[in-house]
């Protein structure tokens, strides 16, 4: 006792010492006061580190329960507590199992799902929505939200697609930093995931990825960079695969040498749940806190069950052992204990709030912003509401819920507006009459149940209903359940499930004033495409899903998203698909990205394969005029910035907006490159007539490619091919400009 007193006396007088270097110094430096901050953040840190015995700092490098990890009450370190997910705080979890605690003050506002965010092309609106959900987090006083996912879309097969914000890792890396940022500002930690390669659910606990360096640095990896880089992301999440024969989540290359060490990050990561596998490992290549591992109670009784995880009593006997240094220890705790600084520790934390107005706008606009028109033939939309009118809604998806199962992004939403509830709300004057059509079955995480109902009937009647209608609206696509939309794994088939296909051409021979709301995360085949007058893609939106469709539907707010991904004309199309098996989903539990950096529109426009729906392609009920595009010069140095300016006049009759978006290319390079890849947008609200200037900077210094045999950047001289237009492969003016 009489030594351990010691030790808090000479810790009192080290942070003493420190605090007076630490004036000293920022007297002498005029630090900034978030530098001083900082500093002082790490006094406080180096005095705990030295108060903590070895048992309570492998406390805290290990779940407690599902969701949170210990503190240590006798020195005021709070509990750690996590939720799910990027689209919304999940309901609370039971502390030791995966049933639903069954509270009823957990109710939260469900955003859209991250590809629609994506789909917006709005940065803005990207950090409105992180902040909304921060302060929802922050409501349920959660200190890490376990989101954005970043990881890129490679196949319209992942499950877990709707989570991610397409493919390409510009618009990802653009749209995830205000996001991080807005989520943070509220002293809650954003944790971007998953850590790296994790671009399918099945087999992903098994999965072995072999990819080449340079694709990995240019494609999968800059917006976790960024992330890290740009929006000082606080905690980061592993993944279940494997790269190279080693999995993700204590991965030597990427976590240890590439995240801690040349991205120098100083955040914590965390192990997805069950994805730690080794002690030494999780110890050694940067495992922070491991959550989530199979001795947790679900097929053990083992009493203290979270002790037995591979960085608890394991790790703390080979720390005893010297079989692992203590350094490694102090590490983690160091990142630990900084990120208790920087939420519940922190004296400047808002108190947050929860199914308010202003969340409740932000949910709309996002959704509104991100919904995609497609195909508007006849000018089948905007439908003015008027006496007379009738209007057929049919299919499953105008009124299933949305925010049910999909895996961890799994909502509770206060309230959730079904498209059909929208429609009806804002067609007031029309008749609004609805059939299911077809019928899928309970929504599932882990299991397919049959439908209920005899789907011969739901068609018979669908038909029926479409022959008295004016207009027709079929809400389908996609949902939640297993092997769809959802975490766990992947789809089975390209096309429309449950038999939406046949219905849809069924229908179109009855009524040609068809009308499609596609609901899904993912792309799918088409083969009814030229049988229909209108296409929406309008993603999983959410609390406010309904109000967001009506408010497209009826002309209030003008169409302006844009696609994250490209949509094929058939499945082999895709460049993943397009190498067979050995590519996806693998063989023997391994798989080679064939396709390499040309992922999404890069493999459609270097191999020129059109595409059904181009990446970067989105209509609008009014038109644009892209012209007057030039650069401010034409010879740039290394370490010169690129404004390409261009004029952009709504020639239309309504108000809207319109995604300029800015490709660059490079003939005659020494490697293999795309024909372009998106290195600039900007998103421009212009009323009828209206015109403006937009002015977009690109870093020449971005232009560089991954050189393998120095393992850097490697940025060429010579000319370059910048591209401006509204869709990968819709431009409307090109440039050449000189690097020297």
């Amino acid at each position: 006792m009489h030594h351990f007193k010691m030790k808090i006396i000479n810790t009192q007088v080290m942070v003493l010492v420190g605090l007076v270097l630490l004036v000293s110094c920022n007297k002498k430096t005029k630090n900034p006061v978030s530098q001083s901050s900082n500093n002082l953040i790490e006094v406080k840190i180096d005095s705990l580190l030295l108060l903590l015995t070895m048992e309570e700092k492998v406390d805290l490098c290990h779940a407690q329960s599902k969701f949170s990890t210990k503190g240590v009450d006798r020195l005021g370190i709070p509990e750690l507590w996590m939720a799910d997910g990027p689209h919304g705080v999940r309901a609370e979890i039971s502390w030791d199992s995966w049933k639903y605690a069954g509270w009823t003050n957990d109710s939260i506002t469900a955003f859209p799902a991250l590809t629609c965010l994506a789909s917006t092309f709005n940065p803005k609106l990207a950090e409105a929505y992180g902040f909304s959900l921060g302060e929802e987090a922050r409501f349920r006083n959660k200190d890490v939200l376990l989101g954005p996912g970043v990881n890129i879309y490679r196949t319209p097969f992942n499950g877990r697609n709707f989570e991610y914000m397409g493919e390409d890792p510009f618009l990802a890396a653009t749209m995830a930093v205000p996001y991080i940022k807005g989520i943070q500002k509220n002293g809650v930690a954003a944790c971007v995931k998953h850590f790296a390669l994790n671009n399918q659910e099945h087999q992903r606990h098994f999965v072995n990825v072999n990819v080449s360096d340079r694709a990995l640095h240019e494609i999968y990896l800059p917006a976790f960079k960024a992330a890290v880089q740009d929006a000082n992301v606080w905690a980061l999440m592993g993944a279940y695969n494997k790269f190279r024969e080693q999995y993700t989540t204590h991965h030597e290359l990427l976590t240890k040498t590439i995240l801690k060490g040349d991205w120098e990050y100083d955040g914590v990561v965390i192990s997805d749940w069950g994805s730690t596998h080794n002690t030494d490992e999780a110890a050694i290549n940067g495992l922070d806190i491991e959550m989530g591992t199979g001795t947790d109670g679900l097929s053990s009784s083992t009493k203290n069950h979270y002790d037995h995880y591979f960085l608890a009593n394991p790790f703390l006997a080979k720390l005893k052992s010297g079989e692992i240094p203590e350094r490694v220890l102090d590490d983690k705790v160091r990142r630990i204990l900084r990120l208790r600084y920087r939420t519940n520790l922190s004296k400047n934390r808002p108190l947050g709030r929860a199914n308010n107005a202003e969340h409740h706008e932000v949910a709309r606009k996002v959704a509104t912003e991100g919904i995609v028109l497609l195909k508007n033939k006849d000018n089948l939309f905007p439908i003015k509401d008027q006496e007379g009118l009738t209007i057929a809604i049919i299919g499953e998806n105008a009124t299933r819920s949305m925010t049910a199962a999909g895996g961890s992004s799994e909502l509770k939403p206060k309230f959730e507006i079904s498209p059909l509830e929208g429609i009806r709300t804002r067609f007031k004057k029309a008749t609004v009459l609805h059939t299911m059509g077809y019928e899928s079955g309970p929504s599932q995480y882990s299991r397919v149940y049959p439908p209920t109902l005899d789907q011969d009937s739901l068609k018979t009647e669908a038909i029926q209903l479409a022959k008295k209608a004016d207009i027709v609206l079929f809400v389908g696509g996609l949902n939640k359940s297993h092997k769809q939309d959802c975490e766990g794994d992947d789809r089975q088939q390209f096309g429309l499930p449950f038999g939406q296909g046949d219905l849809i051409l069924a229908i179109s021979e009855v009524n040609q004033n068809l009308g499609l709301l596609l609901l899904t995360g993912n792309a799918i085949d088409m083969p009814w495409l030229n049988e229909v007058k209108g296409l929406m893609q309008t993603w999983y939106l959410g609390s406010m899903s309904g109000q967001a469709i009506a408010d497209v539907i009826s002309g209030d707010i003008s169409p302006s998203g844009k696609l994250p991904f490209s949509f094929p004309k058939k499945l082999e199309d895709n460049g993943a698909h397009s190498f067979g098996i050995a590519s996806y989903p693998g063989v023997d539990m391994t798989q080679h990205y064939k396709e390499d950096i040309l992922v999404g529109y890069r493999w459609h426009d270097t191999k020129n394969i059109e595409p059904l729906y181009a990446f970067g392609y989105g209509l609008s009920y009014t038109s644009f005029d892209l012209d007057n595009i030039q650069s401010d010069k034409k010879i740039y140095s290394q370490n010169d910035t690129v404004k390409i300016t261009c004029d952009v006049t709504n020639t239309g009759d309504l108000e809207g907006s319109e995604v300029v978006q800015v490709y660059v290319g490079k003939t005659n390079s020494k490697v293999e490159r795309a024909t372009k890849e998106l290195k600039g947008f900007s998103k421009v609200k212009l009323k009828k007539g209206e015109k403006k200037s937009v002015i977009i900077s690109l870093d020449i210094s971005k232009l560089a490619y991954y050189d393998e045999s120095k393992s850097d950047w490697n940025l060429e001289t010579g000319d370059y091919e910048i591209y401006v237009g509204n869709a990968s492969n819709n431009i409307s003016g090109y440039m050449v400009v000189t690097v020297q």
